[in-house]
């Protein structure tokens, strides 16, 4: 299973309470949309029970096969003898499922900081989503305007890639195979799932200020010392 951690959302725990952090994360589970789960290790820890107890509430919920395949998602971790164990990723409508059979006063506060967790995952990813939704148009103009220009021919084909490390640079100072090194993804992972709403939108800026050059006759040398002079801090603001 291929999966690409994209946001993490932490609760910390008063001091009166366990000192670890609960954890809702964004996934990419399979070739499924970014999804919103928690892992049944997660619940375990939290819920102060057995993990292989959560597996078996899990296995043991009165739900149809299809609720299960949905919201229960069955995944591996590395135990401490380095060897593979059964968990798995939860949805926000699996967990409302599950915790309702955990009970009292400390179950319930734990109950509420997940759903608050999952509704404020919920908010970053709808965000996020919108802005891909518009990088495509964005990366396609650009695309067009290196097509219909002599760039990509004199680059040897690598013209829509150098625009993009330089973009890059401009906005996080790193290359897209640093950027990739850094969140370990390799190449076949789309780099853009890592990034931010607020990213996404600073990259889709500068992308349209390139392409626009481009269509303007500029070429790659003097379209990045226009992008990249300290004067013009509005570019990616």
């Amino acid at each position: 299973m291929h999966d690409v951690s994209v946001e993490v959302f932490y609760y910390n725990k008063s001091s009166t309470e366990r000192n670890d952090i609960m954890l809702v994360e964004t996934r990419k589970i399979a070739k499924s949309k970014e999804t919103i789960v928690v892992s049944s290790l997660d619940v375990a820890e939290t819920f102060e029970k057995e993990h292989k107890r959560v597996l078996q509430d899990i296995r043991e919920l009165a739900c149809s096969e299809e609720f299960r395949q949905h919201n229960f998602v069955q995944s591996e971790y590395l135990n401490q003898q380095n060897h593979k164990q059964p968990m798995y990723y939860i949805t926000r409508d699996g967990f409302v499922l599950l915790a309702m059979g955990y009970t009292g006063e400390k179950a319930m506060k734990f109950k509420e900081a997940y759903i608050n967790q999952f509704n404020a995952m919920q908010e970053l990813l709808t965000g996020k989503l919108i802005e891909r939704e518009k990088g495509i148009a964005v990366r396609q103009s650009l695309t067009k305007a290196i097509q219909q220009s002599s760039e990509n021919e004199r680059m040897h084909g690598h013209a829509y890639s150098t625009y993009t490390d330089i973009i890059y640079k401009v906005i996080f100072g790193k290359t897209a195979r640093q950027l990739r090194e850094e969140y370990g993804i390799d190449k076949k992972a789309n780099l853009r799932d890592c990034f931010t709403a607020e990213e996404l939108a600073k990259v889709q800026s500068i992308e349209m200020i390139v392409s626009g050059l481009v269509n303007c006759g500029w070429g790659y040398d003097d379209i990045k010392n226009f992008i990249t002079n300290p004067t013009k801090k509005l570019l990616v603001a």
